[in-house]
């Protein structure tokens, strides 16, 4: 059965229940003076299957807490109404609802929660999708995201010389199409292939010009959340590297702006994993994958030229813990006793060009 959450009437309810019920923008405010230390993370959350680790992400206390997509899953064929009802049955999830009211968070979709398998901007219910995601997690009327074409969003948390960028990008609403692979299932051309073609896109110029100005401010860490992964090479699923021009021209986003700091996290493969990428980068930049919240791919298996480690196939979330004493952070993934089982530390020095 559902470990359902109790519907109560805003005046009435008090606690994590008050912050569920009512329509506020289902975020916890904090002391900008206070920096953070610990950020959660998940992806491909089914809200038809059992979700007891919440309850190990609310003991864990994370200061701020990130959706990286596939937050719910919408049946197929897509229909408004299907998209709505999951929605629906992902909020009577006890555990799922406590995180959400109980702790500061953010959101990106990925395509089973924008409507289309590997979907990407020829979409035509897009539109339709987005007021959906909007209103379920509550987004301010006065949000840029309610008047501009995509979910892109970012946010700075913590005082001057301890500050935590968080862009969060949409690879979903301006993606050019995939080249479909020519091997279906085949090791590493599994559904596509990379495809140089200079006029693809995967954020669209929009974005492009948003990510550029974000990358300008001020900040100590840089966490940049896509849908998809980005530096991870020897697999013919979704991936940045299918797009190998616009992969590249993130690389050199980030060169060029000098922003320092930057850690990758990525969901999408129902796996959890440890990547860096060393080539054309202003520094190593590494990445964390960490998908399967509800349902991980337990027999996967891949190249993985660039991973660091092996693949985690067992329920788990992600966490960033920073070290501002130690001018450190570590990526972690944790299982369902919040046990790590993968951690990559890196201080910030490793995260800076060179002079």
């Amino acid at each position: 059965m559902l470990k359902r959450r109790q519907i109560l009437a805003c005046g009435a309810a008090t606690g994590f229940a008050a912050l569920a019920g009512c329509a506020s923008p289902g975020i916890v405010p904090r002391d900008a003076s206070v920096p953070l230390r610990r950020i959660g993370m998940s992806s491909c959350m089914d809200q038809n299957q059992p979700q007891p680790i919440w309850d190990t992400v609310i003991a864990d206390r994370p200061d701020l807490f990130l959706f990286g997509g596939d937050n719910v899953y919408c049946e197929m064929p897509y229909s408004l109404t299907r998209l709505q009802r999951a929605y629906a049955r992902a909020s009577e999830w006890d555990g799922f609802a406590r995180v959400r009211a109980g702790t500061r968070h953010m959101a990106i979709w990925d395509d089973n929660d924008y409507g289309q398998n590997d979907g990407g901007a020829d979409f035509a219910f897009k539109v339709e999708s987005k007021a959906v995601f909007l209103d379920f997690w509550k987004v301010p009327q006065d949000d840029p995201r309610r008047t501009r074409e995509g979910l892109y969003v970012a946010e700075t948390f913590g005082p001057a010389g301890r500050r935590v960028q968080v862009i969060m990008l949409d690879g979903r609403w301006f993606r050019s199409p995939w080249k479909v692979t020519d091997q279906r299932n085949a090791p590493g051309k599994e559904r596509y292939v990379p495809d140089p073609d200079p006029a693809k896109t995967m954020l669209g110029e929009a974005q492009w010009r948003w990510l550029e100005e974000q990358l300008r401010q001020d900040a100590q860490v840089r966490i940049i959340v896509s849908g998809i992964q980005v530096v991870t090479e020897g697999h013919g699923w979704e991936r940045w590297g299918n797009f190998p021009r616009e992969r590249q021209r993130l690389y050199d986003t980030i060169a060029r702006t000098g922003a320092q700091g930057v850690v990758l996290l990525s969901g999408d493969r129902h796996i959890g994993a440890m990547y860096s990428e060393t080539r054309d980068v202003p520094y190593t930049l590494y990445e964390m994958t960490s998908s399967g919240i509800t349902h991980p791919w337990r027999n996967a298996a891949e190249a993985g030229p660039n991973r660091i480690g092996e693949l985690f196939t067992e329920q788990h979330y992600g966490v960033v813990e920073i070290d501002w004493e130690a001018r450190a952070l570590e990526l972690q993934l944790k299982d369902i006793s919040a046990t790590v089982r993968r951690r990559q530390r890196l201080a910030f020095d490793q995260l800076k060009g060179r002079p």
